[in-house]
């Protein structure tokens, strides 16, 4: 069985751009991360993150505004289909909203990917943005 993660995460002052700078830039990524991605801003291209643990492929890209991936852990089981993973990026004045959905996650994974996304991305990303230090769980 499979479940779909939704979430909702509002980042203060900030752009649509910059967050999707964030996570398709290989540079950024690695950077907010902490750990080794390989990711360009291409369709049809395969990328991976936290040093191969996840790999998948650009599905869908519109700058600024929409990322659609296939996805999976490294850690599924070989009969685990890939999921889908979306993020839709909306400017709200001066913030900026993603709107996240992780559809088709194995029974399994789906709590520790949910709170994976808040720990190894969204909080570092709002330190980051804010000019703090960094702080992250270890993998």
């Amino acid at each position: 069985m499979t479940k779909t993660i939704t979430q909702k995460v509002v980042f203060k002052n900030t752009t649509t751009k910059a967050l999707y700078e964030l996570y398709m830039d290989a540079k950024k990524h690695s950077l907010v991360t902490g750990a080794p991605a390989k990711i360009t801003a291409k369709e049809g291209a395969g990328f991976s993150a936290h040093d191969g643990y996840i790999k998948g492929k650009n599905l869908q890209l519109v700058k600024d505004k929409l990322i659609v991936q296939s996805w999976r852990g490294g850690d599924w089981d070989k009969n685990d289909l890939d999921s889908t993973f979306i993020i839709n990026f909306e400017q709200k004045g001066k913030d900026a909203v993603l709107h996240v959905t992780h559809a088709n996650v194995p029974d399994k994974h789906v709590a520790s990917i949910n709170s994976g996304w808040h720990d190894y991305y969204w909080k570092p990303w709002k330190q980051h943005l804010a000019g703090k230090k960094i702080t992250r769980k270890e993998m």
